[in-house]
C-alpha cells in the first residue's frame, strides 16, 4: 500500500466525510453512522448518547459499552461527551478489500438491562492508495517479422480503493512503434494491451524501452508505473496454446501443505528453443503468491500453506505460458475451497452477572453471550444448550446473541452457587462442541425470619436459685447469611404481679441464655409466662417469638408446722384426758400439722417418738390421731407424757415434734386428787415452782367448792350486782387468749361437763369459763374458743372462801409454771 499523500484538498475531503459521518439513520432498530477511513484516533463518529435517549453521564451509570464479534475494537465511547469515536486509524482496504460498501457491525450493550442496540458504521473510502503493478518490469518478446496491429497483453495494475478512487486509465510513454489499447472485463477490470504500430527491425533496434502509467480518479489522482522492455527476436512461427482456456479445481480446506492441485499444460508446435514453454503467474495477488506455487517447467500448481475456507472460499488467478522467443498465452485458474468442519463453535460471554439476588423475579438476565462458528453451512449452524435441571433457560436475542435468564425463583438457602455449563454444538459431521462454564452466586436477601425449633418451651428450675443463675437457653436458626443471619434475643415487655418481667429474668441478646435476676420462692411463684423475640439484622429485620413457661420446682425448705395442739401464748401446758374406761382404739386427741411445701415435700407422716408408758398409745401414720392401744388399767399412772414427731417426705427430711400430756382418770375429783403428781410436759417449764403449784392446786380445789357455794348465795341475794359481773366479763375479754383456754383436752372427752377452770400460779385471779358443749371429735382452735365464750367472769378467790358448791368442772386443767 502506498503511503498516503496529503494536501489541502485531501484534508478538505476528509473533513467533508467526517461531517457526513454525523448523519445517522435508524430503521428496524439499527443505527447507522458513517466515517471516513484514515481519520485520527478519537475522531467523532456519532452522538450515541443522544440517539439512545440518554444523557452523557448515564453512559457510565447504566454500564453502556461496545461489544464486538471478535474483531479488533475500532470504536470507543467518550464518556464525557457521550459520543462514538474512533479507537484508532481505520484502513478500509484492510477491512473490506474492494467491496463496494464497507460496513462495520457491532452492538451497544446497556448493562443495567442487558439490552443490545445494533450499530452499523460505514467506512467511507478515500484515495489513500495509488495503482500498483504486480511487477515493476514487464518483458515482452516480439518477432521482427510480426505484422503491425498485433496486440500483446500486459500485466494490469491493481488499486485497492473503490469507486472513482480506483484505477481509471493507463497511459503509454510516447514512441514510434507501439500504442496502447485498454480492454474492460465483465467485472469492470481494465486490461492494457500493447499494439504494434510499425514493423520492427532487429538489426536497427534490438530492445525497446517503454513506460506504462496507471492512474486513478481520485482528487488529487494517484498513479503507478511499470517499465516495459520489448525484445525483438527472430522468427517464431507458433505461440504456446493451453489445453484449456480455464482450469478449475475443488479441494477441501484441510489438504496437506504441498498437495498438487492441478497441472496447466500449453503446447508449442515449434521445435528447439522456440518450442520450449515456461509457466508463470500472470495475474495474482501478493497474498496468493504466499499460498500457491506454480512449477515453471511442469505447470503443476501446489500449496505452500494450508488452505482456510473461513478466510476465502474461492481463489482466481491467471497463468501464462511463454516459449523461448517470447510468444505467450494466458489462461484462468479457478480454485474452489470446500468447507470442512474444522472449527469448533466459539462462545463469547459479552456480559455476565456473577452474583444475582435471590429475590429477582423469573426472566432476569444473568448473562449475554455470542455464538459463532467460522465454518459455513451446517458446519456453521450452532445450537446452545444448558443442563435441564437448572432454574435457567436460554433466550435468543439479536443476531447470534443469546441471553441466559432465570426460569424460576431462586432460593439461596437451597443452593447458593450454580455452576452452569453452556454447550455450543455445530451441525457438522462429526459435530464439534465447546463448553463454557459460568459460576453464578446467589446473593442473600433477608427473606427468612429466625425460627425456633419449637413454638413454646416449658422450663423447670428449683426454687431458692442463686441470683444471676442460668436457667435456660433459647436458640433460633436463620437460614440466611451474613447480617441477615445474625440473631439477637430480647424479652417482650410484660408485667408480673405489677412488676416488669425484666425484673425477674433477663436474656443475653447474643447467646439466648436466660438468667434469673432473683431467687424464686415456690410458695410465692409457681410459674411465670414470658415471650422471647429473636430478630435478625437484615433490612428490614425479621423476627419470631417463642413462648416460655417457667415452672418453679418446690424444694423441701419448710419444716412441718403443728397447728394443734399449739403452744399456748400464756405459758400454760395443755392436758388431754383419757378415761380409764376407754376401750382400745379410743380417740384421745389428734395432732394436726401442715407443710408449706408441695408434693412429696408436703406429705406428712406421724409417729410416736417417745412415751412414758410404751404400748399404751398409738399414733395414726397419716392421720395424726392419738388412740389407746389397749384398755387402761388401774396400775396405769395418771399422767402420761407423749412425744409425737411429724415428718415430711422431702430431701432432706424435715420434721417437728410436739409433747402431749394425757391424764388417765375416770372423774374430775380423781384428777384433782392426783393432780399433785402431774408434771408439766414441756421441759422448759420444769422449774423450782412445781412444788408450789402442786400445793396451790390442792388448796384451790378446796377453796373452789366453797367458792361455788358462796357464788350461788351471792347471786340469789345480790341480783342487782349482775350488771357488775357482766362488766367485769367485758374487761377480761380484752386479755389475750391462750392457745388452750383451760384444759381443752379434757373438755373434748367430757361431754357432760359444761364448766372450765383455769388456775395460775402467778396470778391472784383465776378464770371461770362457761363454754358451749363440745364433742370428742372436734378440734378447738384459738378463734373458736374465743367466739364460744358466752360468759367469762373474773372472781377474786379471797372474797369467796366461805362459799362452796357442787359443780361440774371440765377436765381441761392448764398448768402455769
Amino acid at each position: 500500500m502506498a503511503a498516503p499523500q496529503r494536501s489541502g484538498n485531501y484534508r478538505g475531503f476528509v473533513l467533508l466525510f467526517i461531517l457526513l459521518g454525523t448523519l445517522w439513520e435508524a430503521w428496524a432498530g439499527h443505527i447507522l453512522y458513517s466515517v471516513s477511513e484514515e481519520t485520527d484516533k478519537g475522531s467523532f463518529v456519532g452522538d450515541i448518547a443522544k440517539d439512545l435517549g440518554l444523557e452523557p453521564r448515564e453512559l457510565a451509570e447504566r454500564g453502556v459499552r461496545i461489544v464486538s464479534r471478535g474483531r479488533t475494537q475500532l470504536f470507543s465511547l467518550n464518556p464525557r461527551s457521550g459520543s462514538l469515536v474512533t479507537a484508532d486509524r481505520i484502513d478500509r482496504e484492510e477491512l473490506c478489500a474492494q467491496s463496494p460498501r464497507c460496513l462495520v457491525n457491532f452492538n451497544i450493550l446497556m448493562e443495567d438491562k442487558m439490552n443490545l442496540y445494533p450499530i452499523e458504521v460505514e467506512i467511507m473510502d478515500i484515495n489513500d492508495n495509488a495503482p500498483r503493478f504486480l511487477m515493476e518490469e514487464i518483458n515482452v518478446k516480439i518477432m521482427e517479422n510480426t505484422a503491425p496491429g498485433l496486440r500483446f497483453p500486459l500485466n494490469e495494475a491493481g488499486d485497492p480503493d473503490v469507486g472513482t478512487n480506483s484505477l481509471q486509465r493507463y497511459q503509454l510513454s510516447p514512441n514510434r512503434h507501439f500504442s496502447l489499447v485498454v480492454q474492460s472485463g465483465d467485472d469492470g477490470t481494465k486490461f492494457p494491451e500493447l499494439v504494434l504500430e510499425r514493423v520492427l527491425d532487429r538489426e536497427e533496434e534490438r530492445v525497446h524501452h517503454l513506460v506504462l502509467t496507471a492512474s486513478d480518479g481520485g482528487d488529487p489522482p494517484r498513479s503507478g508505473t511499470a517499465r516495459i522492455q520489448v525484445t525483438v527476436v527472430d522468427v517464431n512461427d507458433h505461440a504456446p496454446v493451453f489445453s484449456l482456456p480455464q482450469y478449475q479445481v475443488t479441494v477441501p480446506e484441510n489438504v496437506p501443505v504441498g498437495t498438487k492441485l492441478l497441472t496447466v499444460n500449453a503446447i508449442d508446435l515449434d521445435e528447439g528453443v522456440n518450442g520450449e514453454v515456461t509457466y508463470s503467474f500472470r495475474k495474482i495477488t501478493p497474498k496468493l503468491l504466499q499460498i500457491f506455487h506454480l512449477n515453471s517447467l511442469t505447470g503443476e500448481l501446489s500449496t505452500l500453506e494450508g488452505l482456510d475456507y473461513e478466510e476465502s472460499g474461492f481463489h482466481e488467478m491467471e497463468v501464462q505460458a511463454q516459449d523461448g522467443p517470447g510468444s505467450l498465452t494466458k489462461a484462468k485458474v479457478l480454485i474452489t475451497i470446500l468447507d470442512v468442519n474444522d472449527n469448533a463453535p466459539e462462545v463469547t460471554v459479552t456480559s455476565l452477572s456473577s452474583t444475582i439476588p435471590e429475590d429477582k423475579p423469573p426472566g432476569t438476565v444473568i448473562a449475554l453471550f455470542y455464538l459463532q462458528d467460522r465454518d459455513s453451512g451446517k458446519n456453521g449452524e450452532v445450537t446452545c444448550t444448558i443442563p435441564e435441571n437448572l432454574p435457567f433457560k436460554l433466550e435468543r436475542s439479536i443476531d447470534n446473541y443469546y441471553r441466559l435468564i432465570t426460569a424460576k425463583n431462586l432460593d439461596r438457602e437451597k443452593l447458593s452457587v450454580y455452576n452452569i455449563t453452556l454447550k455450543a454444538t455445530d451441525g457438522g459431521t462429526p459435530p464439534l462442541s465447546t463448553e463454557t462454564h459460568i459460576s453464578m452466586h446467589v446473593a442473600d436477601t433477608n427473606d427468612n425470619p429466625p425460627t425456633f425449633p419449637h413454638s413454646s418451651y416449658s422450663v423447670y428450675f428449683p426454687e431458692n436459685n442463686p441470683r444471676g443463675a442460668s436457667i435456660f437457653l433459647v436458640t433460633a436458626q436463620d437460614p440466611d447469611s451474613d447480617e441477615n443471619a445474625q440473631v439477637t434475643y430480647s424479652l417482650v415487655e410484660d408485667t408480673i404481679q405489677g412488676a416488669p418481667v425484666s425484673s425477674y429474668v433477663s436474656v443475653n441478646s447474643d447467646t439466648g441464655v436466660l438468667y434469673a435476676l432473683r431467687s424464686f420462692d415456690y410458695e410465692q411463684f409457681q410459674n411465670l409466662q414470658l415471650i422471647v423475640t429473636a430478630s435478625d439484622s437484615g433490612d428490614p429485620p425479621l423476627s419470631s417469638n417463642v413462648s416460655l413457661s417457667l415452672f418453679v420446682l418446690d424444694q423441701n425448705d419448710n419444716a412441718p408446722e403443728i397447728l394443734y395442739p399449739a403452744l399456748p401464748t400464756d405459758g400454760s401446758t395443755g392436758v388431754e384426758l383419757a378415761p380409764r374406761s376407754a376401750e382400745p382404739g379410743y380417740l384421745v386427741t389428734k395432732v394436726v400439722a401442715v407443710d408449706r411445701d408441695s408434693g412429696q415435700n408436703a406429705w406428712l407422716s406421724y409417729r410416736l417418738l417417745k412415751a412414758s408408758e410404751p404400748g399404751l398409745f398409738v399414733v395414726g401414720l397419716h392421720t395424726g390421731e392419738v388412740r389407746t392401744a389397749r384398755a387402761l388399767l388401774d396400775r396405769d399412772v395418771l399422767k402420761q407424757s407423749l412425744v409425737v414427731a411429724v415428718q415430711d417426705h422431702g430431701q432432706p427430711l424435715l420434721s417437728a415434734t410436739v409433747t402431749l400430756t394425757v391424764a388417765v382418770a375416770d372423774s374430775i375429783p380423781e384428777v384433782l386428787a392426783d393432780l399433785g403428781n402431774l408434771e408439766p410436759s414441756a421441759g422448759p417449764y420444769n422449774s423450782g415452782l412445781t412444788l408450789y403449784l402442786v400445793v396451790a392446786v390442792a388448796v384451790v380445789s378446796c377453796v373452789f367448792l366453797a367458792f361455788v357455794m358462796v357464788l350461788l348465795v351471792l347471786r340469789l341475794g345480790c341480783w342487782h350486782k349482775s350488771h357488775l359481773l357482766q362488766a367485769s366479763g367485758g374487761v377480761l375479754a380484752g386479755v389475750p387468749p391462750s392457745n388452750f383456754v383451760g384444759v381443752d383436752g379434757v373438755q373434748a372427752f367430757l361431754q357432760t361437763y359444761s364448766h372450765e377452770v383455769s388456775l395460775t400460779a402467778d396470778s391472784r385471779k383465776s378464770h371461770l369459763i362457761f363454754p358451749q358443749p363440745n364433742y370428742a371429735d372436734t378440734l378447738i382452735s384459738q378463734q373458736s374458743c374465743e367466739k364460744s365464750d358466752s360468759l367469762l367472769t373474773s372472781i377474786d378467790f379471797h372474797k369467796c372462801k366461805d362459799e362452796a358448791s357442787s359443780i361440774q368442772v371440765s377436765s381441761g386443767l392448764p398448768l402455769f409454771p
